[in-house]
């Protein structure tokens, strides 16, 4: 159970409409006319054993994890136990076509699915979404009923910044189910994935499960047809790019037989060249200062999961008030809402792979800041099942989230944390997606394959080296500031610099940017990720509070600082 020196702080978004939290529907990228929603109050039970139990004896608010306030439940189980859910179920008159598919939008770690006490399917990985088809098992009252269970002990599935032992850095862990339930109904034959892949004037659309489509894409001057069996490359008159400043989405459907979806793309480019001498990343064939944030995406509530997809476009847009471009997403996948956002609203997006393995301080953050750092990570992280488990949760990341235009880059390995085999792991993430620029070990382990040189500075002024890559300094700052109640945890803080005020913050952190970051952008520096967006528990270095009712510092100033770094590389 928590402590009580640690504050139960709410969100600006803890109400939620009806009685059904985050009904909306969880895949914009591929939308059906069909969908029902499962989440809601579900029975739930927690135990050492993994049979299933004959009484469940509490209640929990599905999607909320049950370690968050949200969920009703606001506990941390003992390791090794087993969470149990149970829902009942009617499909409304006329809802079936021809299959039923049961999703989920994630589930952490482990877990087993059973519907009318037959088993439908099983699941691995805590942060990628999958669905089972349940037709053969459908009854017309259905009880359904999940078993959840992970380990953070033998850190062999990525599992980010939870641990149970929590403080400084490390968060509370969530467990189960923390995303959408839902259920949609199908042709026999239907569109099971689509792939987008834009360019300057043209996208490629590939779509799964069928022969043959007719796609249609809206346009300022009207509707553009074209046969994908199963792919099209449809070129784009008048092209309109997409960026942070315009993010200008195309809409389009794809109709297969008695099938048809929904989505939406956007143009953009991502290339990497020298400009004026200076290595740049350039956007949409310009030079473009990514000027960023670190997000962890915890919320005080729901830890994992905010209490309404609101949350997400609400962080998004006070950043931009901020005068920021881009947020890191660090070491978490999210529901697809938070990339739908910043495709809709423009905001790059900086997406981490989830890590593994095991972290060791004075190897993985002691050393490397006194600047002793190893050459080598071929003999490191040497558990055959680790590592194939990274690659597994890499290749799904990527595959999820491909076709949201906001990202543009990837993060692979963060301060040595899990990385092994960085060389080999680069040009396997190329065979994954070349089209974006991949950072092969962000913080200060690098490998020499790349395509940026990242930096992270924390504890002495940032000094610009010219070299032959783009160099991003993908996390700096961490400057701590608590305004007086808006603080998780009483007795505790953790930052890289403490002030007592909000002037004192505010001021330092604008001098950091003067006389630090946009000189550097002058000299060539082609991104800066400040941490962070939000205080997370006992880390205070956030713009905003915990609880997002507070922000730190000034919009008029942050701007100022925006547009200077703008006009420096310009």
């Amino acid at each position: 159970m928590k402590s009580n020196s640690f504050a139960k702080l709410k969100t600006p978004f803890c109400e939620f409409m009806g009685d059904i939290p985050w009904a909306v529907y969880p895949r914009p990228q591929m939308k059906r006319d069909s969908f029902f929603c499962l989440n809601g109050m579900w029975d739930f039970e927690a135990q050492k054993e993994d049979k299933i139990p004959k009484i469940f004896g509490r209640k929990i608010l599905v999607p909320f994890a049950p370690e968050s306030a949200l969920s009703g439940i606001d506990e941390v189980f003992e390791e090794g136990s087993y969470l149990f859910y149970k829902r009942e179920f009617s499909l409304p008159r006329g809802f079936i076509k021809d299959r039923v598919l049961l999703h989920f939008g994630a589930v952490d770690q482990l877990c087993e699915v059973y519907l009318n006490g037959q088993k439908v399917g099983e699941h691995c990985g805590g942060y990628d979404a999958f669905c089972f088809d349940i037709t053969s098992a459908l009854c017309q009252q259905n009880t359904l009923v999940v078993k959840a269970w992970d380990n953070l002990q033998d850190h062999i599935l990525p599992y980010g910044k939870q641990r149970r032992n929590r403080g400084g850095m490390w968060y509370t862990p969530i467990s189960g189910i923390w995303q959408t339930v839902w259920i949609e109904s199908v042709p026999n034959e239907y569109i099971s994935d689509i792939k987008i892949v834009p360019s300057s004037d043209r996208v490629k659309i590939s779509l799964y499960g069928v022969k043959s489509a007719v796609i249609c894409i809206k346009t300022e001057n009207g509707e553009i047809k074209g046969t994908a069996c199963p792919s099209a490359e449809i070129a784009i008159p008048q092209p309109k790019m997409w960026s942070p400043e315009n993010p200008y989405l195309y809409e389009f459907t794809a109709a297969a037989g008695e099938d048809k979806i929904s989505s939406y793309f956007a143009l953009r480019t991502l290339e990497i060249k020298k400009v004026e001498g200076k290595a740049r990343i350039l956007l949409n064939g310009k030079p473009y200062f990514f000027h960023g944030l670190l997000d962890q995406g915890y919320f005080s509530d729901g830890i994992y999961t905010p209490a309404a997809p609101e949350a997400f476009a609400n962080d998004i847009l006070e950043m931009k008030r901020l005068g920021f471009n881009t947020l890191r997403k660090h070491i978490k996948v999210e529901p697809e809402q938070f990339y739908y956002d910043c495709d809709r609203l423009g905001m790059i997006v900086f997406q981490d792979m989830v890590n593994n393995g095991h972290y060791s301080f004075f190897r993985d953050t002691a050393l490397p800041t006194i600047n002793l750092k190893r050459l080598s990570d071929k003999n490191l992280h040497k558990n055959k099942k680790s590592r194939e488990q990274f690659v597994l949760g890499m290749k799904k990341t990527v595959k999820q989230l491909y076709n949201h235009p906001s990202i543009c880059y990837w993060t692979m390995f963060n301060e040595g944390w899990g990385q092994f085999c960085s060389d080999e792991m680069y040009s396997l993430f190329k065979t994954l997606d070349n089209t974006r620029i991949i950072d092969t070990a962000s913080g200060w382990f690098k490998g020499g394959e790349s395509d940026v040189e990242s930096e992270h500075i924390y504890f002495k002024p940032f000094k610009f080296k010219p070299a032959q890559k783009p160099t991003v300094l993908s996390e700096f700052g961490g400057y701590s500031y608590r305004p007086e109640g808006h603080i998780f945890n009483l007795k505790k803080a953790y930052g890289y610099r403490f002030f007592e005020n909000r002037d004192e913050f505010e001021a330092a952190l604008i001098s950091l940017y003067e006389n630090e970051i946009i000189p550097a952008a002058k000299s060539g520096l082609s991104g800066a990720i400040y941490t962070q967006v939000s205080d997370v528990e006992d880390e205070t270095n956030g713009l905003l509070s915990y609880d997002r009712r507070v922000c730190k510092v000034g919009g008029e100033k942050m701007r100022a600082i925006a547009k200077q770094l703008n006009d420096a590389i310009e």
